[in-house]
């Protein structure tokens, strides 16, 4: 079946999406999925529906399933705001509303016979590999946890306080990140030192520390050349190992990152804040009532959605305990990269949220200042980075794969 809409082409035989004669590639899941619209477009699909077709009846988030159709939106030139071809119906699912011509191509005839009375359930897609996990050991014996998913040329999550490396894959704040990362690359991730399924006794709690555990997982990957992608204060331990060895990083993507500490800034009032902080963590954070922990959840994503808060307030209490959740805070506030800023020479993209209150955009701003060549995005987003439920979400994501394919 070859269905033709605007300059677009959708051909189920062949499994392709093409603009003019050229390929336009997208995700097997996505495709599934546009095709499944498309072929039920003379009713509304519902979420119940989509699950059962597309994804074989597992649970599935509201996220994730969102994250999929501005997928779809964007394989075929659409947006949320103008839904000129796939159309959100409130509270009742989602149509395929582009006006259309179809036509049988021989090979269907012959294959398929006549059409069907109803269209094919889609297979559900397994784009997408199971992540491996696995350990190695640093030089100062701390046993470290990490992740591999996907092929191709390796992308380099660098570790931050508030990981675990088997819950965060399925978390609906970082799965919209991660898989279409593992979809393109070899995706690497790792929990640091006292963090997850790493040893939660470190000695070394400490901006060394955490580049040596970097440097360790690499090294144990045999990874002579990568990516690396650093979010909070993994932005300032990638800058870190970046400046040390600069001959294997390809390309460098912060997000949401500092390149000084909070108690470095100097402000009264942060400090005072991030003390504050401290005394809920050490008695709060491992407690089964969330109203500690959400305080941390509110400051960092302010708009989310209750999905989402729910999952990263669990993350928080299974990453770390509270002692190490205070030791690594007061850690990172002693963070201090700024003489490395200069010495980093590989192509970046800094990108920072514009109403970020944890790590404010001038944070942001001055890493692109100071490295040379570096690209500065600001994403309209209230939180630390934007969530795929966002309007920016799609932006977001095409800066980062945008860049990384380059």
């Amino acid at each position: 079946m070859l269905v033709r809409f605007g300059s677009y082409e959708l051909d189920k035989d062949r499994r392709e999406l093409r603009l003019g004669n050229v390929p336009v590639h997208v995700e097997p899941q996505v495709l599934d999925l546009l095709l499944y619209l498309v072929a039920n477009r003379n009713h509304v699909v519902s979420k119940d529906e989509m699950v059962e077709a597309v994804w074989g009846g597992r649970i599935v988030s509201d996220v994730t399933l969102n994250s999929r159709i501005n997928a779809a939106r964007r394989a075929v030139g659409d947006d949320g705001k103008t839904q000129a071809l796939i159309r959100t119906v409130p509270r009742r699912g989602f149509r395929f509303v582009g006006e259309i011509n179809e036509e049988r191509t021989r090979a269907s005839i012959a294959i398929h016979g006549a059409p069907a009375a109803k269209p094919a359930r889609a297979e559900p897609a397994s784009s997408t590999p199971l992540q491996e996990v696995r350990f190695c050991r640093s030089a100062d014996g701390v046993n470290l946890a990490l992740a591999t998913c996907g092929r191709g040329f390796p992308v380099v999550r660098s570790g931050t306080w508030l990981t675990h490396i088997q819950r965060d894959w399925e978390s609906p704040v970082w799965e919209p990140l991660f898989r279409p990362l593992a979809e393109r690359f070899c995706l690497v991730r790792y929990d640091p030192r006292g963090c997850g399924l790493s040893d939660r006794h470190a000695p070394d709690i400490s901006l060394d520390g955490f580049v040596r555990d970097l440097e360790t997982v690499v090294d144990s990957l045999a990874l002579e050349r990568f990516a690396l992608f650093g979010t909070s204060q993994g932005a300032a331990v990638s800058i870190a190992y970046t400046a040390r060895h600069p001959d294997r990083v390809s390309h460098l993507v912060l997000s949401g990152g500092f390149a000084l500490g909070w108690r470095k800034r100097g402000s009264a009032a942060e400090i005072a804040t991030r003390e504050a902080m401290l005394t809920l963590i050490e008695q709060g954070w491992g407690n089964d009532n969330p109203a500690f922990r959400q305080v941390f959840t509110a400051r960092l994503w302010p708009d989310t959605t209750a999905e989402q808060a729910r999952s990263f307030d669990e993350l928080q209490r299974l990453s770390a305990s509270p002692e190490n959740a205070a030791r690594m805070q007061r850690a990172v506030g002693e963070f201090d990269v700024t003489a490395l800023l200069p010495l980093v020479k590989v192509p970046t993209l800094v990108l920072h949220s514009g109403g970020d209150a944890t790590v404010p955009r001038e944070l942001g701003l001055m890493l692109a200042q100071e490295i040379p060549n570096a690209r500065f995005v600001e994403i309209d987003s209230r939180n630390h980075f934007p969530l795929a439920h966002e309007p920016s979400w799609d932006s977001y994501l095409e800066e980062v794969l945008g860049f990384l394919l380059t």
